[in-house]
């Protein structure tokens, strides 16, 4: 397709009133569709449906530690599954707290104590008016949670390393500045792995405030699409190097490796930070859901068992994302009012329209039956000051539902791209 920049008026009408015909077309089909969240579909979530098999009166409820999982008790989790995540995240087993279904439930968790009872220092709360760094375009729910506690939220522009670090080592030396979010492999929405150097630069930070945490939110840890995945520099080793052990607080979970509603969270970090986690959840909870952890625990003995579990995952998704992405060359390239990542694992692809345009997309996805994220989800406050970034989650969809919403997707963005250059050459 010729760059749309280019086209004279006259060019761009008799382009507009062809890309009119085709969304009358597609909003009369009726369609129902949904890309609006990063869901697992039935199809991956049967993959683990053998789960249910393996605790119960003939499989036996007790642990390899002996512990009856029907019981109280265990307020870090079972040893199983404490020495599977270390593995996966470089960590020692004391190392890690395993709780319940979700990790975002930790992180808010933890951001709440930082509230009451402080980071090793004095509360939040009492400290006034206090700042949160937010890699953009991020997650929406990571926003949420400091929005809600109040947090000043600092917008800071992503890198195709990763956060600007130029930006956030400039930041916080503000010491009301008390953390940043990060996803840092196949970061949410634009399928980023944070390059070896941010790693190191994040492990080095200078901050003003002493009770300054990294929240290292490693949700994507083994989610691969392709059989080399990304590597990501181990952040908890490169901040023991630079004398900083207690930066990084850790999380991951299962909730995209068996079930969102029923799998396994867990959060990690140097000693005295589990230490100090540990002391407060003792007047929280008398422990977690064990035989939840029990029946991981027998469905993945091994990393390699996850592995072989996230390679079956892959096969059902990577479809859906190449279809998005070909339909995406397909109509969109060359065009110049579209650019969008290509991401090599995670669950989302991020793509950038005019200017001024995404929340018209948004519409016209809409009125067309199909529904995405909210345009400006991926921003703080919900404002995208270019009104351009748009999360794409492919994942829920069948592939054949996908396949008609990258049509949707496509048509409606180049509506609203011909619907803006048309009305600045008025």
């Amino acid at each position: 397709m010729s760059e749309y920049l280019k086209m004279s008026k006259e060019e761009l009408a008799e382009e507009f009133r062809a890309v009119r015909r085709e969304y009358e077309h597609l909003r009369a089909l009726h369609l129902s569709l949904d890309m609006s969240r990063g869901k697992p579909g039935f199809d991956n979530m049967d993959l683990s449906g053998e789960m249910f098999d393996l605790v119960g009166n003939d499989t036996g409820f007790k642990n390899i530690s002996g512990i009856d999982c029907r019981n109280y008790g265990g307020l870090d989790g079972l040893v199983e599954l404490k020495d599977l995540f270390g593995k996966i995240l470089g960590l020692e087993p004391d190392q890690i707290i395993v709780g319940g279904n979700s990790s975002l439930n930790m992180m808010y968790d933890t951001i709440a104590q930082g509230m009451t009872h402080g980071m090793g220092g004095e509360p939040w709360c009492r400290q006034g008016r206090l700042k949160f760094l937010c890699p953009v375009p991020g997650y929406d729910r990571h926003f949420a949670i400091t929005e809600f506690f109040g947090f000043e939220m600092i917008p800071v522009r992503m890198t195709p390393e990763g956060p600007d670090m130029d930006a956030v080592e400039e930041l916080v030396k503000d010491s009301s500045v008390k953390g940043i979010w990060c996803v840092p492999k196949y970061s949410n929405p634009e399928g980023i792995t944070y390059s070896d150097g941010v790693v190191r630069r994040m492990a080095r930070l200078k901050s003003a405030a002493g009770d300054f945490r990294i929240f290292w939110d490693n949700a994507y840890a083994v989610h691969d699409l392709y059989d080399e995945g990304d590597k990501l520099l181990n952040i908890y080793d490169e901040c023991v190097k630079a004398g900083n052990p207690d930066l990084p607080i850790i999380f991951l979970s299962t909730s995209k490796i068996t079930f969102p509603g029923a799998g396994v969270a867990a959060e990690a970090g140097s000693p005295n930070n589990v230490a100090m986690i540990k002391s407060r959840m003792k007047y929280q909870t008398i422990g977690p859901d064990k035989l939840n952890q029990l029946r991981h625990a027998r469905m993945f003995r091994t990393v390699s068992d996850v592995e072989r579990h996230m390679k079956r995952h892959a096969a059902i998704l990577r479809p859906k994302f190449e279809s998005v992405l070909n339909e995406l060359q397909n109509q969109l390239a060359g065009t110049g009012i579209a650019e969008w990542t290509n991401p090599r694992g995670g669950y989302f692809i991020s793509m950038n329209v005019m200017d001024g345009c995404a929340k018209r997309v948004e519409q016209l996805c809409a009125n067309a039956g199909m529904i995405l994220t909210p345009a400006g989800a991926t921003y703080p406050y919900g404002n995208d000051p270019n009104d351009s970034n748009i999360r794409i989650a492919p994942t829920y969809p069948s592939l054949e539902e996908i396949k008609k919403a990258s049509v949707v997707l496509c048509v409606a963005v180049r509506y609203a791209a011909l619907e803006k250059l048309l009305d600045g050459k008025s």
